[in-house]
């Protein structure tokens, strides 16, 4: 009896349909194609032992499975439950007649209990976009599915409750979950707060600079200063996820196989703090098995770099492209997947090798040269591309004693947050464009232009720094976004000087 019934492959954060075809006839062999790689072809023992574990008889006869579209590679153990209702659907064990209204997806265990997947909420998209009724899915999963609207979502956590459902013999009661209530009640809980941060007045204002504006920001200072500290405390002043923001970075981490159990949708933007022997294709994506790199999972968040000299330098030039266009496209000889990279990048580092250089108070015991030679470990294009580069020092004993709490994180994220709605009134007509760092020449002309004071300031600051033209455009959006938090229409010479004073390793004689 030939049987279809409907799974899902995931192609970088998207899903496709998958038919799975069946077919018993008389003998004994048992084929499985369609491209699946080892892990599907393994399902064959894992469905015996668990259809046979909850009292049911696998059937003695020839089996055929197809999985279409046959040219594309269908990976991992998902696939287990999907091909287990269809063998026994086809040896009539199971009642056909609901299979087309529903999409399946899981893994079995020997015993027939339902182990997690990854992409449930891309499969559960696709569910919907195809007009399936509904959409089985391990019990870990369904509140990752759930978020998806007019889709019947059911979790289950064993084969036999599967079986029992096609056969009419039990109801499954779909999953409902408030999607708004959950992702507005965790969007403000943060466990780290910048009224920590003793001190450091002009760096937590270059932080709130950085997050009205979405720019890159890099520090540089000696050990204990507090970068690190300041940097685990971003996410905290940064505006809160929309949905579609939040829908968007919850597909990659589902991809990725990051959500933890039981969650739905990410309600707080990510902060991924990748250690630096990480290597291009785990920073990237891709791999043998296609997978988001750290910046994809930074998507919509921060992308948190601690000492960057220490990263490779192969590494670090893989980071150009993506941080200028937004987006990550994986090419190999038979498939080509994109992945959003849309984030923020901090980053930190000392100074020159022992951590010293330009220190108040401890001297420095590098070499002659080697400070030039520490920074130069970073590119100037990649350099160019972060728009705030603040020198740290460190917080005199006085601050770092005063009991009194400093600013907290919920008013400086006000400011942050009147400064981004500013924005999004500003680039409300023009996709894709939300935040004045992704600004291009033809936007900064229209809406960064500073007045003649400032232009002369400019002029003055790119002549006495040899500045590139990548960081006249810097410039200009940190100064757009300074305008915005100071409620001003017009970019002024004010402006022009603070996004100036921003630019700290542009200047020739800062290595000495």
């Amino acid at each position: 009896m030939l049987i279809k019934v409907f799974g899902a492959a995931v192609q970088g954060i998207d899903a496709l349909v998958v038919t799975i075809e069946v077919n018993c006839t008389q003998g004994i062999r048992f084929f499985l194609v369609g491209l699946p790689d080892a892990a599907v072809k393994e399902s064959h023992e894992r469905i015996v032992s668990a259809v046979q574990h909850n009292g049911y008889k696998f059937p003695r006869r020839q089996i055929v499975i197809n999985m279409a579209p046959a040219d594309i590679r269908k990976e991992g153990s998902a696939y287990d439950l999907p091909l287990a209702v269809g063998i026994l659907a086809s040896a009539e064990l199971i009642k056909p007649d609901k299979l087309s209204q529903y999409m399946i997806m899981g893994e079995l265990s020997l015993d027939g209990s339902i182990l997690p997947i990854k992409g449930a909420l891309p499969i559960a998209i696709k569910a919907r976009e195809d007009g399936f009724k509904g959409l089985i899915v391990p019990q870990a999963n369904v509140k990752e599915a759930a978020v998806v609207n007019n889709l019947d979502v059911y979790g289950v956590g064993n084969i036999r409750e599967v079986i029992e459902f096609f056969n009419d013999e039990r109801v499954l009661s779909p999953t409902v979950i408030d999607t708004r209530k959950e992702f507005y009640q965790q969007q403000c809980e943060f466990d780290l707060d910048f009224e920590d941060v003793k001190g450091q007045e002009n760096v937590k204002r270059a932080f709130e600079v950085a997050a009205a504006g979405g720019h890159n920001l890099i520090m540089i200072g000696p050990p204990g200063a507090g970068k690190s500290m300041m940097a685990k405390r971003i996410a905290s002043i940064m505006p809160p996820l929309t949905l579609q923001e939040a829908l968007e970075t919850t597909k990659i981490h589902s991809v990725a196989g990051k959500m933890e159990r039981g969650s739905s949708l990410l309600s707080q933007r990510p902060f991924r703090a990748p250690h630096h022997t990480i290597s291009s294709v785990a920073l990237v994506g891709g791999g043998a098995f296609p997978q988001p790199g750290e910046i994809s999972l930074a998507h919509n968040g921060v992308l948190f770099l601690d000492e960057l000299p220490e990263f490779s330098r192969q590494v670090l030039e893989v980071m150009r492209q993506p941080l200028e266009d937004r987006k990550i496209t994986i090419s190999r000889a038979k498939y080509s997947i994109e992945y959003p990279a849309s984030l923020m990048l901090v980053a930190s580092m000392n100074p020159c090798p022992c951590g010293y250089y330009n220190h108040p108070e401890k001297k420095c015991i590098c070499p002659p040269g080697s400070v030039l030679k520490y920074l130069n470990r970073i590119s100037g294009p990649l350099l160019d591309r972060i728009d705030i580069q603040i020198e740290i020092v460190p917080v005199p004993f006085e601050k770092m004693a005063d009991s009194r709490p400093g600013e907290p994180s919920a008013v400086i994220r006000e400011r942050v947050i009147r400064a981004r709605d500013i924005q999004a009134e500003r680039f409300k007509d023009i996709p894709g464009v939300y935040c004045n760092a992704q600004m291009n020449t033809k936007l900064l002309n229209r809406f960064a232009q500073p007045d003649e004071l400032g232009k002369e300031r400019l002029k003055d600051a790119m002549k006495r720094f040899g500045l590139s033209a990548r960081a006249y455009d810097r410039i200009l959006k940190v100064a757009r976004t300074i305008a915005d938090l100071a409620g001003s229409e017009n970019v002024l010479s004010v402006h022009i000087a603070e996004a100036i004073n921003y630019r700290n390793l542009d200047r020739e004689n800062w290595a000495g």
